[in-house]
């Protein structure tokens, strides 16, 4: 479990998997622990692709989904993963093709606000 766990973090940031943990409850745990197995254990830790790449890839499936929250959140996370404000509009003009201009046009809405929040986050 650490080292999915220390995966979880790295790309998302220590404060948010903290909040997450920290919040759940016997509601809800278990499904922290299977996010924590499945996602980050699983997959993300998988050897064939990049953190960069598949960071991409579930920007661009959240996109098509019209998952925003979580959009928003992998959006952030770009600054641990390497991805590029550019790679990310280059995601999001291929969601428009493939998922639709109404999907890409949200999605395009929420990373450039969390763009633009993380520039103000790293000016102060």
């Amino acid at each position: 479990m650490r080292g999915r766990l220390a995966v979880r973090r790295r790309i998302l940031g220590e404060a948010h998997v903290r909040r997450s943990l920290e919040n759940a409850t016997t509601f809800d745990d278990e499904f922290q622990d299977l996010v924590t197995r499945h996602a980050w254990g699983d997959i993300w830790t998988r050897p064939g692709l990049d953190h960069r790449t598949r960071s991409l890839i579930t920007i661009a499936l959240l996109a098509a989904g019209g998952r925003h929250e979580e959009l928003n959140l992998h959006v952030r996370a770009t600054r641990n993963t390497g991805a590029t404000s550019d790679e990310v509009k280059e995601v999001l003009l291929q969601v428009a093709v493939y998922a639709g201009v109404p999907a890409a046009n949200s999605a395009f809405r929420i990373a450039k606000s969390a763009f633009e929040e993380m520039a103000k986050e790293d000016a102060r």
